[in-house]
């Protein structure tokens, strides 16, 4: 009799994962009952699992807001805009990422990312990433509150991509995606079974950038990126229901300004909505509004746009900006800022981000630190930590030592 799972220790780390992403605040005032002029200023946040994708898993992202569409290629640009590898100077590299999460809530909750990524030729690139999102042990208990075993919950995901440069200034991109969930450990949930569940999903993306933007007699770099990621199946823990996984439409730009030959400032915005369905809301158990939320993966995607119970106004709710700046100097060293921020009724995530990086020869440490707005946010203190190592450069540095 397992059902104490939930409601004790898995509640503390299962659903406070998932509603993280959450942190609901409003509950309409406390009224039982609404009318239409409420669904405005009403929670209606968008149900999906595997939320652990949302996540950003590298440092360089984390530490400005959570941006990656469109700055410049990097290690872990699968995970942002796939699209961008095309246009990576280096021939062949790999990172590793590791973000302790939720460090407020619990202490053995940790996600952790490896990417890697090789130049075919000058217009090919391929790349793979493994994601991993450990949730540390469950103990299971029965309803007199004695030991019934344990379980170490996780989720992950295996990337493949291939990028193409079709021109001197634009590259597309495809990665094909293979996601597994376990955290239930087979628990039976009020009289029902769960168990692990998959799904496959791809992304299809774009990048264009110009590094011939003349001003005050020098040259800057403008990029522009859009990625659809997550198109895939549903998932499911039982056979009773099958949830969308985050489906998600993503749309940048940055402009590097090279102040001169050592200094060089980057400015970039992220816009980012999910393509799955909106809930649908019905008022005093007869009045309906919004469109039917179980529905297929495709009508999903197209109906997410004009689904929302409180209609053009609760969609633009549903979209998430981010901005983030990234300062270079002598290509060596990088300080990074940035804001992340989701409406109140939708998740109400917002914060602040700030890290640094440095490049040494063949590698490459990068670090983020996340402030909240609010006090006693779950994701305080929230930090990351990545390692990039250059193939390429060792190769140089080796023969430079030979010689």
């Amino acid at each position: 009799m397992q059902s104490y799972i939930f409601k004790d220790i898995m509640m503390k780390k299962i659903c406070a994962l998932g509603l993280l992403f959450s942190l609901f605040t409003l509950n309409i005032d406390g009224q039982d009952v609404i009318d239409k002029n409420d669904l405005i200023g009403a929670n209606n946040p968008l149900e999906y699992s595997a939320s652990f994708l949302t996540i950003a898993p590298d440092s360089r992202s984390g530490a400005m807001g959570d941006v990656g569409v469109a700055t410049s290629p990097d290690y872990n640009s699968m995970r942002w805009n796939p699209a961008k590898y095309a246009f990576i100077e280096s021939d062949m590299g790999f990172a590793v990422s590791y973000t302790p999460w939720l460090r407020n809530l619990v202490n053995d909750i940790n996600l952790g990312y490896l990417s890697f990524y090789k130049r075919l030729d000058k217009k090919q690139t391929v790349a793979a990433s493994l994601l991993f999102f450990n949730l540390g042990e469950i103990q299971f208990t029965n309803e007199e509150g004695l030991y019934d075993g344990q379980h170490s919950p996780y989720e992950m995901s295996i990337d493949a991509a291939y990028s193409r440069a079709f021109s001197d200034n634009i590259s597309g991109g495809i990665a094909f995606r293979y996601i597994r969930s376990d955290i239930t450990g087979g628990a039976v949930v009020e009289g029902t079974e769960t168990s692990a569940c998959n799904a496959v999903a791809a992304d299809v993306s774009m990048f264009y950038q110009n590094d011939k933007v003349k001003l005050s007699d020098n040259f800057h770099t403008f990029t522009f990126g859009i990625n659809i990621s997550n198109i895939g199946s549903k998932i499911s823990y039982t056979d009773v229901q099958k949830d969308f996984i985050p489906t998600n439409l993503k749309i940048g730009s940055a402009f590097k300004y090279n102040i001169d030959d050592y200094n060089s400032l980057t400015i970039t915005l992220d816009l980012n909505k999910l393509l799955i369905p909106t809930p649908e809301v019905e008022l005093n158990d007869s009045v309906f509004f919004g469109e039917e939320s179980d529905v297929s993966v495709p009508q999903g995607m197209i109906q997410s746009f004009y689904d929302a119970p409180g209609g053009w106004e609760e969609e633009l709710h549903e979209i998430k900006y981010s901005v983030g700046a990234e300062y270079w100097y002598a290509n060596q060293f990088a300080v990074r800022a940035g804001y992340f921020h989701e409406h109140e009724t939708k998740g109400n995530r917002k914060y602040f981000t700030v890290g640094a990086g440095l490049k040494l020869n063949v590698f490459t440490i990068d670090f983020s630190y996340l402030i909240p707005l609010k006090q006693n946010n779950p994701l305080s203190n929230t930090v990351r930590f990545t390692l990039g190592f250059d193939f390429e450069s060792f190769k140089i540095q080796s023969k430079e030592n030979k010689g």
